[in-house]
């Protein structure tokens, strides 16, 4: 399940920064296939590659981990705040009315 996961938020982050699988895995030397598998949960990966595909995606520990970690509430929330934080007062009250 922990696999799945991870492999979930590598796969969000790579398509939220308009990256292929293959683009992905040659930056970290690994096949389109492997990454696909990885994506899918299928294998587990070793922590040399999630170190690269995380310096290869530009984000954090958090951004993989967040599911999977009992304080990722925590990240996610700090994040919401954060967007919260850029909207108009009127546009954040409606979503404050909402919750």
């Amino acid at each position: 399940m922990v696999g799945k996961c991870i492999g979930k938020r590598i796969a969000e982050l790579r398509k939220k920064r308009n990256m292929t699988q293959e683009e992905l895995s040659e930056t970290i030397g690994i096949s389109p296939h492997y990454l696909s598998a990885l994506e899918r949960g299928i294998y587990n990966i070793k922590l040399e590659k999630l170190v690269m595909i995380i310096n290869a995606l530009d984000c954090t520990a958090d951004d993989i981990f967040c599911d999977v970690i009992n304080n990722g509430y925590l990240l996610k929330a700090n994040r919401l705040s954060d967007k919260l934080d850029e909207l108009p007062g009127m546009e954040r009250n409606k979503i404050f009315d909402v919750v």
